[in-house]
């Protein structure tokens, strides 16, 4: 089915970006898609996706403006470009990147001067959701938009939550992943202690299989730790980022967050040698690989 609007999305090359253009072409959306590396966005013209060579070249005559960048400047950095160009009527901009409470407000200023209708529209999800069309979208902004983005939304994931005025669904966000990141390194930790007192860590995971303090997630990403599997889903560089973000929102709030506090510097930590690889790999910084369980 065709669909009306004709949607840029900047960053279609990235892991996220890529996915959600190659479901937005499919779903009958015109797609005119740019990423800084065009290598990596031209397999999507075989979904009928336009390859732009600029920012400013994707989103003109773009009804929608659609960024999933990797953090606030490079965000801004396009949609000051992309924004510039021509569109037909009233542009709409989803701002589906994780760039925390400042970045989101620099991009509602930018919007307020050009006149565009802004979308704060993060998600929660990794690789294999954004590529089922199953993530979760935490969207505010104004409710004269929300009809257009809806159905946009409703083809990239499997459920939106409006929270507010724009800004809203950043910092639901940036709380659900203070809980993501303190689930993993929790994880990280409590394997390599396992594996450190002799025991076959995969004895953890069965252990806690089925009841309150089981986790499909914790699974995953414990069974992947124990298999030192670290393909990335979502890289430990872009957590470490993400976790920073977090801490920033605590800052403003002055909120002592000793958790979320270690957390942020041992994400950091771990990204120096493993930013490339996926954000399980903080196991690595408890359990590195030349180390051997001790005895019991």
């Amino acid at each position: 089915m065709q669909r009306s609007e004709t949607i840029a999305v900047l960053g279609a090359g990235g892991t996220m970006g890529f996915a959600m253009a190659r479901n937005l072409a499919r779903a009958g959306f015109q797609v005119h898609a740019w990423n800084r590396s065009r290598e990596r966005a031209e397999p999507l013209g075989e979904d009928g996706a336009r390859i732009a060579d600029s920012a400013a070249a994707a989103a003109a005559g773009a009804d929608v403006v659609l960024t999933m960048l990797a953090d606030a400047d490079a965000v801004i950095d396009a949609s000051e470009q992309a924004l510039s160009a021509g569109g037909d009527g009233e542009r709409l901009w989803l701002q589906m990147s994780t760039i925390g409470e400042h970045g989101t407000e620099r991009c509602a200023e930018l919007a307020r001067e050009r006149g565009v209708a802004f979308v704060d529209a993060p998600v929660s999800g990794t690789k294999e959701p954004a590529e089922q069309g199953k993530l979760v979208i935490l969207a505010s902004g104004p409710s004269d938009a929300r009809p257009r983005a809806q159905p946009i939304f409703d083809v990239l994931g499997q459920r939106t939550l409006w929270a507010g005025e724009a800004g809203a669904g950043t910092r639901l966000k940036l709380a659900t992943n203070s809980w993501l990141l303190a689930v993993v390194e929790g994880a990280a930790e409590s394997l390599a202690l396992a594996q450190a007192m002799g025991l076959d860590p995969q004895l953890l995971l069965d252990a806690v299989h089925g009841g309150p303090l089981d986790l499909p997630y914790l699974q995953t990403k414990g069974a992947a730790m124990i298999r030192r599997d670290f393909a990335p889903s979502f890289k430990l560089a872009l957590a470490a980022k993400d976790a920073a973000l977090v801490q920033d929102s605590a800052a403003r709030r002055e909120l002592d967050l000793p958790l979320l506090a270690t957390i942020d510097e041992r994400l950091r930590q771990g990204a120096r040698e493993h930013g490339e690889e996926d954000l399980s790999a903080t196991y690595l910084t408890s359990a590195p690989a030349h180390a051997s369980p001790a005895a019991p």
